[in-house]
C-alpha cells in the first residue's frame, strides 16, 4: 500500500473520530440545556434532534472510523490484535457501542416517548429515572472512545491480545 493511501486512511479515521466524539459531546450539552428549561416541548424537540444527530453524525462515522483505522493499521504494517494500543482501542470502542445500543439509545427513545405523551404535565420522576440511566451509560459511551482516541495518539506500550494468553 502506498504511503499516500495510508495517510488517506489516517485522515479518514481522524476526521470520523472528530465527528463522532464531537456529536456525542455536544449531545450531552444540549440535553442538559433542554432539561434546565423544564419545558416538555423544548426537551422533546431536543431529544428528537439528538436522535437525528446520532443517525447522521454518530452512526455513519463508525464505518469510517473502522475503515480508516483498519486501513491505516494494515497499511502501516501493525498487527491489529497484536498491537496493544490498537487492540485496547477496539475494546473501548466496542464497549462504547454496547453502552449506546443497549442503554443510551433506548433511554433516549423512552424519554422522548414519555415527553410526547405527557403534554404539559410530564412525569418528572419517570423522566429523571430515564435521564439518569442516559447520563450514566452516556458517560461510558463517551469516555470509552475518548480514552481510545488518547491511546491512538499516545501509543502506550500495552499488551495485545496474543500477549494476554
Amino acid at each position: 500500500m502506498s504511503p499516500h493511501m495510508v495517510l488517506g486512511f489516517k485522515l479518514l479515521h481522524v476526521l470520523a473520530v472528530a465527528l463522532f466524539l464531537g456529536n456525542i459531546t455536544t449531545g450531552v450539552f444540549w440535553k442538559a440545556h433542554a432539561d434546565r428549561s423544564r419545558n416538555p416541548t423544548i426537551i422533546g424537540h431536543t431529544l428528537e434532534g439528538l436522535i437525528q444527530a446520532d443517525r447522521l453524525f454518530t452512526m455513519p462515522p463508525i464505518i469510517f472510523i473502522l475503515v480508516g483505522g483498519f486501513g491505516a493499521a494494515i497499511g502501516g504494517g501493525f498487527p491489529i490484535l497484536g498491537t496493544g494500543w490498537i487492540f485496547w482501542s477496539i475494546v473501548l470502542f466496542t464497549i462504547s457501542g454496547f453502552a449506546f445500543m443497549m442503554h443510551v439509545a433506548p433511554s433516549q427513545r423512552g424519554m422522548l416517548a414519555l415527553v410526547r405523551k405527557s403534554g404539559d404535565s410530564l412525569d418528572w420522576a419517570a423522566y429523571r429515572s430515564l435521564s439518569r440511566r442516559w447520563e450514566i451509560w452516556g458517560s461510558v459511551a463517551l469516555a470509552a472512545p475518548a480514552l481510545a482516541a488518547a491511546l491512538m495518539i499516545m501509543k502506550p506500550a500495552l499488551p495485545g491480545l496474543r500477549d494476554l494468553f
